[in-house]
């Protein structure tokens, strides 16, 4: 069976740099405006009720505004700040203020291997929806319509076995048939406990310091993806 590509993004497919440098200073520095704007849409309003009850009742958007920036700041996965980021990125996504980085190798390759028929998929801890927007607005143009399914951590943990089995079974697919892309050797570890083949992306760009050897942790370790043979 044709082999099926499953695929982090943020250190594998884009750069690092791009989330921290662009996408979190971006949504820190448009959450004032938008919260005053739009706080009274439910939508909006759902998520921010939610940070002032986990708070003890904050009844201040501005406290609340605070709260959501610290969170940036400390990289936080909560879900309420996670939804919140993701409408302001959808904004600027759309308004053009930025496009999603791709790595030009990462672009060339889903391409190919699109064309070869080889099915693709991502997993990523972003939301479904903001992996949507990534790959929808990247350097490389729209890029959705290369992949099959998106998949985030309503699955579970990256970094947990059963995730990948859930995947697997969502996908309809036997776990050694599917081929995990990661720059995290502990996401790579848990895919492969699952059964899948695996791939270590350690790019200069984002790891500076090469990881080999026993630091691979066994996995397959390439530095771009036009290095990457998929199994027949």
């Amino acid at each position: 069976m044709t082999p099926l590509v499953l695929t982090d993004i943020e250190g594998t497919t884009s750069s690092i740099s791009f989330v921290k440098d662009v996408l979190f200073p971006y949504a820190r520095r448009r959450l004032p405006a938008f919260v005053r704007d739009r706080g009274h849409e439910p939508e909006v309003r759902r998520w921010l009720d939610e940070v002032a009850t986990e708070h003890g009742g904050i009844c201040n958007d501005d406290v609340i505004v605070e709260t959501l920036q610290g969170w940036i700041d400390q990289d936080r996965k909560h879900t309420a700040l996670k939804a919140l980021q993701g409408m302001l990125w959808r904004d600027g996504y759309e308004d053009a203020d930025f496009t999603a980085h791709i790595y030009p190798d990462a672009a060339a390759a889903l391409r190919r291997w699109h064309e070869a028929g080889v099915s693709m998929a991502v997993y990523s801890s972003g939301s479904v929806a903001a992996q949507h927007l990534f790959f929808g607005h990247s350097d490389a143009g729209d890029l959705v319509p290369l992949f099959d399914a998106f998949f985030d951590t309503e699955v579970g943990h990256k970094r947990d076995a059963a995730s990948y089995r859930t995947i697997a079974a969502r996908l309809g697919r036997e776990p050694e048939t599917i081929v995990f892309l990661s720059d995290i050797v502990e996401e790579l570890d848990a895919a492969r406990e699952a059964g899948m083949r695996t791939v270590l992306l350690d790019r200069l760009e984002d790891y500076p310091q090469p990881r080999t050897g026993e630091a691979t942790h066994g996995h397959t370790r390439v530095t771009s993806f036009a290095d990457i043979e998929l199994p027949a």
